[in-house]
């Protein structure tokens, strides 16, 4: 049977015993390919300098996974801002919810690792070792000899370059790209966890990006069934106009002047990466990359007719109709808009400094006899969460009460300390034995925490 002319129920990629049919996708050019390009090379940049980037001597994105800090554009959070956290994966599934009701599967085209980097780095040392999609086929179905042996172990040996080198710059997020660059120049035995880590990852992005490629998409991925749930007939879809395309070119019994602008030359299936025909209707395996849709125009103008036989479009105006976004577009737009406004207002309610003032020792105060006065006994835990160096001082708001603090000013940075302090008073500003004052934690001069410290003393 024809690969053009399979049954609904067998995929490209299978043949009819259900064995693995390889996709080699022919070459394509045009103004979405262009676009496609540019986006993909500014993720892939984008991807690989951002963990060199530093702000105020931290890197820009550092998830120090083992001491539970993440650092991400100056900022530092902790692994109790759990809530955090909760509010931007919500704000990731509304927005993907309200992009994909609206653009359809953009992401998958576009913005998706799997496709940005099969299609900018592995498909292009395919084509540099291997040839064009045509001499891929040809090679594929070729028996095992000396040429196919040598292409064949050269692409996979750069597919492991680079591989590894994705996998480290990955690796940079989380150990730090300073320490990441100190721990390669070392013996692997040195870091063997790491080393165990980073050679996994590898092999699983070999087998993906070299092997499985578009069965991930197709078998794996959980998003081609998300789009289902959340897109409708006015979701924005790669689609072939079968009115003006139908009937095709060379179809039995159909007087030539009654054909359809398609041509049947099958060069939209041949580009597909996915190997589906576009031309059969909206597929779960379509991951909108727009492929199709030069390489139908680049024939269009050779014939002479339209372009936009294969676009993006909508089923709505397809039908002739106007197109019209139904109440769930706007609903998972408020969601997203409102998801991150709390986020937000969140954010500026967090405290960069926490303390906690807990009383010490054995007793809760002590009595010196000599002076007559009493001594409280207490330990600050404070909490800093910010890369910034800030001195900060102890001031009471209260008379007759001597502040004993041996560490203050203290400079801190990032960091949990644990400091003591005393408080020396008379007894006789208690009264039943107790007296509540305020202590103010400053920072540079500027007020940032007012505490309320009970005194303790002997009763009358």
């Amino acid at each position: 049977m024809s690969k053009y002319s399979l049954p609904e129920d067998r995929l490209q990629t299978t043949d009819e015993k259900g064995n693995r049919v390889y996709i080699h996708p022919h070459d394509v050019k045009g103004p979405w390919k262009n676009l496609r390009t540019k986006v993909y090379w500014f993720l892939i940049l984008l991807y690989l300098v951002l963990p060199w980037i530093y702000i105020g001597g931290k890197q820009v994105i550092l998830l120090d996974l083992p001491a539970r800090e993440f650092y991400i554009f100056g900022k530092t959070f902790y692994g109790h801002d759990g809530p955090f956290l909760i509010f931007l994966l919500l704000g990731f599934l509304f927005f993907f919810a309200f992009v994909t009701s609206v653009w359809g599967r953009v992401w998958c085209g576009f913005a998706c690792p799997q496709t940005v980097f099969i299609d900018t780095i592995y498909r292009f040392i395919e084509r540099k070792i291997e040839g064009v999609g045509p001499k891929r086929d040809k090679l594929e179905r070729a028996p095992w000899n000396l040429e196919k042996i040598v292409k064949r172990f050269s692409k996979w040996l750069l597919y492991t370059i680079v591989s590894m080198h994705i996998v480290h710059s990955g690796i940079g997020y989380f150990v730090g790209t300073h320490k990441l660059l100190y721990i390669t120049m070392q013996s692997p035995t040195t870091n063997l966890y790491l080393f165990v880590l980073m050679l996994t990852i590898t092999a699983i992005i070999l087998f993906d990006f070299g092997w499985f490629r578009e069965q991930f998409c197709i078998i794996a991925c959980p998003y081609g069934r998300f789009q289902s749930l959340v897109m409708d007939e006015n979701s924005l879809i790669i689609s072939y106009d079968k009115k003006r395309g139908e009937p095709r070119k060379r179809t039995k019994g159909i007087d030539p002047n009654d054909l359809g602008d398609c041509v049947n030359c099958n060069r939209c299936v041949n580009v597909c990466p996915t190997g589906i025909d576009i031309r059969e209707g909206l597929q779960m395996e379509c991951i909108a990359c727009t492929m199709c849709i030069d390489a139908c125009d680049d024939i269009m103008k050779k014939v002479k007719k339209p372009t936009g036989l294969i676009r993006y479009t909508t089923e709505t105006q397809i039908d002739g109709k106007k197109k019209k976004y139904s109440p769930r577009v706007y609903l998972y737009g408020a969601l997203f808009i409102a998801t991150i406004f709390t986020l937000m207002f969140s954010l500026s309610k967090r405290q960069e400094l926490k303390v906690q003032v807990i009383r010490e020792g054995k007793s809760p105060y002590q009595y010196l006899v000599t002076e007559k006065k009493v001594i409280n006994r207490f330990s600050l835990r404070m909490r800093y969460m910010n890369p910034k160096k800030e001195t900060l001082s102890l001031h009471l708001l209260a008379d007759n009460v001597e502040l004993i603090a041996p560490e203050f000013p203290l400079e801190i940075e990032n960091e949990n300390i644990n400091s003591n302090i005393f408080l020396k008073f008379p007894k006789s500003i208690l009264k039943n034995g107790k007296k509540v004052i305020q202590m103010v934690i400053k920072e540079d001069r500027k007020d940032r925490l007012i505490k309320d410290v009970t005194l303790l003393g002997p009763i009358e």
